[in-house]
């Protein structure tokens, strides 16, 4: 059988528009499709629980896709580079070709791996897929990286209009020589007990299903965004974040489609896309910040008197018995669906950080564990900017109130009754602290840290 082309398959998990798949099959050679488990390389971070979930289901999706074509998905668990090496040797490939990650220990492991393979003489290239922009090309005029969301959009929208999706593919000459391991065996569903029956109820993963939500979303939802995408009772926002996040769509063939609106479709379309720039924001931070994830930007805050984390106001959090009936709302969304709507997220975010007064890093360790959208970039800015130790961050003295956000958002208290029916009964949970004398605590811990 002729040598191979690799293609590595890792957050973007498609046919169409998919550049390192595109090369491939142009370069005319066997297509070998390669899925590796990489939890053990330095840097790598393991997924929660809930993107396991999704990315089981997101892999069979992928696999049929693929077998449709004539190409079999091989999976393999370890090292990445170690395992890429043995293919290579074992098939003989002569080329190996990926689209771009951008966060640290991915980024080396990629340099390393194409450092290698280049000296072995194998065609090796990577490839721009999974932002609109490449981090390194958004300057700022002193000719560094972007600190402030506003600038960034705008040098966006000034610059190139991003490129056209690539078309998919129906059918490819596959290699049919490599081994790989059983989904089944890496354990990604859960068994005792199996909490995912909300989950499975809520969401189909895969690429034709994002670009069927796609699709219903610019028919029906975008209309509404501008008025109602604040609103967590309406079914107004796109619910496309875990197929961005798994790259079961590309946010090129998401620019591209909203373009087309026009009219009232398109104000929406535009608010719209300009959430799809928030996204690349967190890339283009992820890129030139990396210890985002874990490190406070502002380094003042590595003073800051956080309290002592004790288990059961954590555990109320998580669960959603703080007794603040919006906070609970969002996360037992969250445990029932794996997602929780994006005003509500700053809620519950901003009470954990600033009137329970714990480490935001307790909350996005959480939402990384059961988000089904848990991305690194995203999860790791939205959590700074909450809580005011991001670069372009919301002031930590800005703290959201819970019942102010209820009454502006669920005025009704549709969203609320559907999360927490108990809510203003009796027996519901007492509040874990006062909202007001919370308020003033985090004010008093931040002047303290003020003059740092």
């Amino acid at each position: 059988m002729t040598n191979p082309s690799i293609v590595l398959f890792r957050d973007d998990l498609r046919i169409a528009d998919n550049p390192a798949l595109q090369a491939a099959a142009e370069r005319g050679d066997p297509v070998l499709a390669v899925f590796i488990l990489d939890e053990v390389s330095p840097d790598i971070r393991p997924l929660g629980a809930a993107s396991k979930w999704w990315l089981h289901h997101s892999l069979t999706a992928l696999s049929a896709s693929l077998a449709s074509i004539g190409v079999p998905l091989v999976l393999r668990r370890g090292a990445a580079a170690e395992i890429v090496t043995e293919i290579v040797a074992t098939t003989g490939a002569g080329a190996v070709f990926w689209n771009r990650r951008y966060g640290m220990g991915e980024r080396e492991v990629d340099a390393g791996l194409k450092a290698s393979l280049k000296a072995a003489g194998i065609d090796v290239r990577s490839f721009g897929a999974s932002v609109l922009f490449e981090p390194w090309t958004m300057k700022t005029g002193q000719g560094g990286p972007y600190r402030v969301f506003t600038p960034f959009y705008r040098a966006c929208l000034a610059a190139l209009e991003p490129r056209q999706p690539i078309a998919g593919f129906t059918a490819l000459d596959g290699y049919l020589g490599a081994e790989g391991e059983d989904l089944d065996s890496w354990g990604f569903l859960p068994k005792t007990p199996d909490w995912s029956g909300g989950l499975a109820e809520t969401w189909v993963p895969g690429e034709a299903a994002a670009m069927e939500r796609l699709m219903e979303f610019l028919a029906d939802d975008v209309t509404k965004y501008v008025d109602e995408h604040d609103l967590p009772a309406r079914n107004s926002t796109s619910k496309l974040s875990p197929y961005l996040r798994f790259g079961e769509i590309s946010p090129f063939q998401i620019w591209h489609e909203v373009r087309r609106g026009s009219g009232r479709g398109k104000v929406g379309g535009d608010a719209f896309l300009r959430q799809l720039v928030w996204r690349d924001y967190g890339y283009h931070l992820l890129f030139h910040y990396p210890e985002i994830t874990h490190t406070n930007i502002r380094p003042a805050f590595d003073h800051f008197p956080w309290n002592e984390p004790t288990p059961s106001i954590v555990t109320a959090w998580q669960q959603g018995q703080t007794g603040i009936p919006l906070v609970d709302a969002g996360m037992r969304e969250l445990w029932q669906t794996g997602t929780m709507h994006n005003r509500v997220r700053m809620v519950a975010a901003s009470f954990l950080v600033k009137n329970l007064l714990l480490d935001w890093r307790i909350g996005e360790a959480f939402f990384w564990d059961t988000l089904v959208d848990a991305d690194a970039a995203s999860n790791a800015m939205n959590w700074q900017w909450v809580a005011g130790t991001g670069v372009d961050a919301a002031p930590y003295f800005r703290v959201f109130n819970p019942q102010l956000q209820a009454a502006r958002f669920d005025g009704a208290g549709e969203y609320v009754a559907k999360y927490v029916p108990e809510a203003g009964s009796f027996g519901y949970t007492e509040p874990l602290v006062d909202l007001k004398e919370s308020r003033q605590a985090a004010l008093d811990a931040y002047s303290s840290i003020k003059g740092l």
